[in-house]
């Protein structure tokens, strides 16, 4: 019994609604795992896909999952039904609209307005 719960089945949510998976995961994989597998599983026909794992943001429970942490590190208690799938959504973030979000400081140099 102790080899069923260091595995959870995962899928992943796309924002158009579709998903990828469910697939069983060791609890010891980290989130950067998990959208390393994303990356090899996303649908090829879909536009605007993530080119590296940097441009995925995976979000369960309502809180952005970091990197460096584990799948065991991540459950919640509200999500994590024995025996379910948990849903992850994935938000794919190319780093130029980063760049474009930039606030009129960083762009001007954080000179001032008022003279």
């Amino acid at each position: 019994m102790a080899g069923v719960q260091d595995q959870l089945e995962i899928k992943f949510r796309l924002t158009d609604g579709s998903d990828i998976g469910p697939k069983s995961f060791p609890a010891a994989t980290t989130v950067v795992n998990l959208k390393e597998s994303i990356l090899a599983q996303w649908p090829k026909e879909k536009d605007n896909g993530p080119r590296t794992v940097k441009d995925v943001k995976l979000i369960c429970a309502g809180r952005v999952l970091e990197n460096n942490k584990t799948v065991a590190e991540c459950r919640s208690p509200l999500c994590d039904v024995p025996g379910g799938v948990t849903t992850m959504h994935v938000v794919v973030q190319p780093p130029s609209q980063e760049k474009a979000h930039a606030s009129p400081f960083q762009k001007w140099g954080g000179g001032h307005l008022f003279s």
